[in-house]
């Protein structure tokens, strides 16, 4: 019985020490695989840049609002617009920002918005002092009086192809301080404060 199962086994056994293969076969085993992993990472390597450039791109909005010793205008936020799209790299219609004024009113206890500009109002509806509220845990806590600039950009993204990651809207919510103002005002109509 052992030489017959010898005999059954010498096959299998010469097949699995054999080093010779193939090139052909095994490329076209291999090669889908690599090209899956290769779109894959483009794919994610692309979101992952493009997240990165519309953060760098909001916090520049952001900073540049906070360096203002004038009041804005709405052509100015408009020009934000456009300052945005340009370091984004894309002049896509969907994107959209919102620069709101907000100070800590100390007598009712709540942030009150002084003013809001949108550049999409369907997309990011101009701020209230009552939408404003749902923001709370976003906003630093402020000393009475004090207010601040909150910038929110918006950013629609669908990757190149379909390797898992789902079309998806980068988002930022950028909260600065007035540098030289105690608060911007718009439209040459100064901030009041409560």
């Amino acid at each position: 019985m052992s030489r017959f199962i010898r005999r059954l086994r010498h096959p299998f056994t010469r097949f699995a020490r054999r080093e010779d293969g193939s090139v052909v076969a095994e490329g076209v085993i291999v090669l889908p695989l690599l090209i899956w992993a290769f779109i894959g990472l483009f794919v994610y390597w692309d979101a992952f840049r493009e997240m990165n450039t519309v953060q760098k791109a909001g916090y520049t909005l952001s900073d540049v609002l906070s360096r203002q010793q004038t009041g804005v205008t709405n052509a100015y936020v408009t020009g934000m617009k456009s300052l945005f799209d340009y370091l984004v790299g894309d002049e896509n219609k969907s994107n959209a920002i919102r620069v709101t004024s907000v100070n800590w009113s100390a007598t009712n206890k709540r942030f009150e918005v002084q003013w809001s500009r949108t550049s999409n109002a369907l997309a990011l509806p101009a701020q209230t002092t009552t939408t404003m509220q749902g923001y709370i845990a976003q906003i630093p806590t402020m000393a009475a009086g004090d207010s601040v600039v909150i910038v929110e950009v918006k950013v629609p993204y669908t990757p190149a192809f379909d390797v898992g990651l789902p079309p998806q809207t980068f988002t930022e919510f950028i909260v600065t301080r007035p540098r030289f103002l105690t608060c911007i005002p718009m439209d040459n109509v100064p901030c009041t404060f409560t």
